[in-house]
């Protein structure tokens, strides 16, 4: 032991909370579930050299947790843990008493966690990064979380690093950090564009996983995370958590909300060849899912629904606790509004199956902190039965790819698409039931992280997916993309109309769809990733957002503020309230109508014509009397249309000053709506 430990003065402890907590000045209760260890050990190290000061047995146990305190710790300090134990991996016990672990409940990393092979195998602590022991208080300045309602909500998902990283007005030496997002240039832009959310790729700890190391890649979107609790360190200037506090703040107080990505699927210690880093080394069997063979459980072989090596079985007390205390933890400490959860349906796996009413879910339902966030389902994983649109609770809203690829599907073209774009235009009803479920159920939206991007979209066919190093066999190959006659950039005129169009199409039927709107950061720059449809390892340009626009690209921009100041204007875009719906009995009602574009009512048989591309539907407010009127065209033909009486101004025409909104009222007598275009009335 090295001098200056014997000043610190060891006591049992409290078994909780769980975690690091301070008790005083220099003084922490350390506490750890550890149910299967016979000693666990705790370890201190030097701030600045991660020099061992030495380590100390943990002298109190109640239960399954192990509890020290210590008084005397220098502030600033950094700790990990030894556990030892059996280490028998058939009975699914991984312990090494050489080994440092990561404390699952760390709020703080000292460093980034990077995976370094020779260290691991050398079993040196210097392979792991360490929990720093500093307490800091923050002033949140009274500032209050805006509290968005749901049908109101237009969330951007961005990149901490990619949004900054390029944009000329960030300081170069914040661009890429948490301090970088709440510039106020990019609050500016944010607000300019009429967003309320900012969603936010994994910003708890991670690690790139060992083969992306060996190509000299990363894991650039942070799907694989270390702990749940600590900010990751590569987006910090100097300290993780004050920093994300400060944006979170600054967020606020601009009236934006603040939504993560959560990944409480599976960890970065993946399947049975990974790593121990902190899970695996502490409580194996209690942590992650394994296969069984009838009653017995094979602990050589992980639960995979994750396609990452591993599943935390949440369905466990403990696990459950874990996910329950850092959701309350990031609501509470850290002030963020909601989270929208990866693969959400291995959250509700109990004994391996889908449960739309588990346990996991009636805990959160009954919560009076997380019940009131914003919660989103990734409603899948790549577990057997993994697919369940629709299946989470009502105060849930879950991401709609049938929407997605609806929307994509018809404005390519493609034949007999109009009865579904009808049905997820106006908020999917045979998903998210009417009289049980709000439409704001429906997360819209036309592009994700992963994916192309909206102007890869209409700029090619195939994915070109081979920078990733898997020979392009990696991402989905299910685009319902169109190239307009090219495979990627092109400088010619009528390509460049054709594919600016496609998008002015697709993002006008998602702004006039019933329910949550999504947006991916940088679809109004037309960023593109060169084809990439799955760039989760590409930490450099072709993610990090070009704020550098062309003619073309700044027009765009225009009309996407324009389409979602509309929205707002619009209460029908918000919230659609139909008579025969008894889910909401108060304000507005309306009813819808559908239309061909000669002016007669459709009927039954017009919906079974797999060739029609062409009609009308009309919003009617039944308490004012107010109508909107859509005029849809997906055919390659120009379409002559009958306007009711009742709508007398346009508001924009896709086809029309690449769909800005005219100045002067437009005649609308004999109107002629142009292929593949649609056109909103007033």
């Amino acid at each position: 032991m090295t001098p200056g430990m014997g000043l610190l003065k060891m006591s049992v402890g409290q078994p909780a909370p769980l975690g690091a907590t301070k008790l005083a000045m220099h003084d922490w209760n350390f506490a750890v579930y550890a149910p299967d260890a016979t000693a666990l050990i705790l370890c201190l190290y030097r701030p600045d050299t991660e020099e061992l000061l030495g380590e100390m047995p943990f002298t109190g146990r109640t239960g399954d947790i192990w509890h020290l305190a210590v008084s005397g710790i220098a502030e600033g300090s950094l700790y990990a843990l030894k556990a030892q134990g059996p280490n028998v991996p058939d009975a699914g016990l991984r312990f090494d008493h050489e080994r440092v672990l990561l404390d699952p409940y760390c709020r703080r990393l000292n460093r980034p966690q990077i995976w370094q092979e020779r260290q691991y195998l050398n079993r040196s602590h210097y392979a792991l990064a360490k929990g720093v022991l500093e307490d800091t208080p923050f002033d949140w300045q009274a500032t209050a979380k805006p509290a968005i309602p749901r049908e109101k909500t237009v969330i951007y998902e961005a990149h901490v690093k990619g949004l900054t990283m390029q944009h000329p007005e960030v300081p170069t030496h914040l661009r890429g950090t948490y301090l970088g997002l709440c510039h106020p240039a990019i609050i500016a832009h944010l607000k300019a564009l009429g967003i309320t959310t900012v969603q936010l790729l994994p910003v708890t700890a991670f690690m790139a996983e060992p083969r992306l190391s060996a190509l000299r890649l990363t894991n650039y979107w942070g799907y694989n995370p270390i702990g749940f609790f600590a900010p990751e360190p590569r987006y910090q200037y100097e300290d993780a958590v004050s920093e994300f506090k400060t944006m979170v703040r600054t967020l606020h107080q601009h009236g934006l909300e603040v939504i993560l990505d959560v990944v409480f699927n599976h960890t970065a210690e993946a399947g049975e060849d990974g790593p121990v880093l902190s899970f695996r080394g502490l409580a194996n069997r209690q942590y992650y899912l394994f296969h069984s063979h009838g009653e017995m459980t094979d602990y050589q072989n992980y639960c995979n629904f994750t396609g990452c090596g591993n599943t935390l079985n949440v369905s466990h007390p403990m696990m459950q606790k874990m996910v329950l205390d850092a959701l309350r933890y990031w609501l509470t400490e850290m002030q963020v509004d909601g989270f929208r959860f990866d693969l959400a349906v291995t959250l509700g796996r109990e004994f391996k199956r889908f449960n739309p009413y588990a346990a996991f879910f009636q805990i959160i339902a009954q919560d009076p902190v997380i019940s009131k966030a914003k919660l989103i389902a990734e409603p899948w994983d790549v577990g057997p039965f993994g697919y369940h649109l629709g299946q989470f609770p009502a105060h849930w809203s879950e991401l709609n790819d049938k929407s997605r690829d609806t929307f994509r599907g018809f404005w390519r073209g493609d034949r007999g698409m109009l009865p579904e774009f009808a049905t997820r235009l106006l908020g999917s009803r045979d998903i998210f039931q009417k009289h049980h479920k709000p439409a704001s159920c429906s997360v819209n939206y036309l592009s994700y992280h992963d994916g192309f991007t909206l102007h890869d979209m209409v700029s090619y066919n195939q994915k070109h997916n081979w920078l990733n190093g898997e020979e392009n066999r990696d991402g989905h190959g299910h685009n319902l993309s169109s190239n307009h006659g090219i495979e990627g950039p092109s400088s010619e005129p009528a390509i460049l109309a054709a594919r600016y169009q496609h998008k002015r199409n697709l993002v006008a039927t998602l702004l006039l769809s019933q329910g949550m709107i999504h947006w991916l950061g940088g679809d109004e720059l037309s960023h593109t990733q060169h084809g990439n449809n799955n760039a989760y390892c590409q930490d450099n340009p072709i993610s990090w957002l070009n704020w550098q626009l062309d003619g073309h690209a700044n027009k765009f921009l225009q009309f996407v503020k324009q389409l979602m100041a509309l929205r707002q204007q619009f209460a029908c875009l918000q919230q659609l309230s139909l008579l025969d719906d008894n889910y909401q009995l108060h304000g507005d009602k309306h009813q819808v109508h559908w239309f061909l574009t000669d002016g007669t009512p459709m009927t039954e048989q017009h919906w079974h014509q797999s060739e029609l591309a062409s009609c009308m539907v009309e919003i009617e407010n039944r308490n004012n009397g107010k109508t909107l009127l859509c005029v849809l065209n997906a055919s390659s033909k120009n379409q002559p249309v009958v306007l009711p009486q009742a709508v007398t101004q346009l508001v924009f025409d896709t086809a029309l000053n690449e769909g800005l909104m005219p100045a002067t009222t437009v005649p609308r007598q004999d109107w002629l709506q142009s292929a593949q275009s649609l056109s909103v009335w007033h």
